[in-house]
């Protein structure tokens, strides 16, 4: 484990034992993965996205602190993090969606309307419907894709979180890729 993931894992640890100084030192050294992670969970999303990655964050950040969760270590830190930056972002893409806010209607203007599409791009919503189905099917195959994607793990991080081995992850999750391609296809 690289220097500065060991000083993650014993802060966490630190704080979890009560120390409030140790958050005040751990922020710093997590928030540029945070950012990073709600960059890409951003981009899984759909176009028309008004959260931006620092909002996101510092929501995260503030759940994160106001949990009671007691962290092991950095893996199942980023585990807790990947799952609520996934639960923001189906929260935000919900209110989009409701009525109230237009019901999901899209803006186009006059030019854009008169070219049809064919491809609708899949929304951060239906993401979130295809992989809870995914785990009522398999668990382990949706822990995968959110550690993977959410999380922004590593192979070797995902095995460990979820006690499996690498090639393991591998295995699962171009299972879980192709079932997801096939979900969001046919929606």
């Amino acid at each position: 484990m690289a220097p500065d993931q060991q000083m993650v894992t014993r802060l966490l640890r630190r704080w979890g034992e009560g120390d409030r100084e140790s958050l005040d030192q751990l922020m710093p050294l997590v928030y540029d993965q945070l950012r990073s992670l709600a960059g890409k969970c951003l981009a899984l999303g759909y176009p028309q996205h008004t959260l931006r990655a620092t909002a996101l964050v510092n929501e995260a950040y503030l759940r994160l602190v106001q949990s009671d969760v007691t962290f092991n270590d950095r893996v199942h830190f980023f585990a807790v993090a990947a799952r609520l930056l996934r639960h923001i972002l189906v929260d935000h893409g919900k209110s989009l969606n409701r009525q109230k806010r237009g019901g999901g209607a899209e803006k186009v203007n006059f030019d854009e309307a008169i070219l049809v599409s064919p491809q609708v791009p899949s929304g951060i919503v239906e993401l979130d419907e295809a992989l809870t189905r995914l785990a009522a099917l398999d668990q382990r195959k949706a822990d995968v894709i959110e550690l993977l994607f959410f999380g922004g793990l590593t192979y070797d991080e995902v095995a460990a979180a979820l006690h499996i081995s690498p090639a393991t992850v591998h295995r699962e999750l171009r299972m879980a890729k192709a079932w997801l391609h096939k979900e969001l296809a046919a929606s």
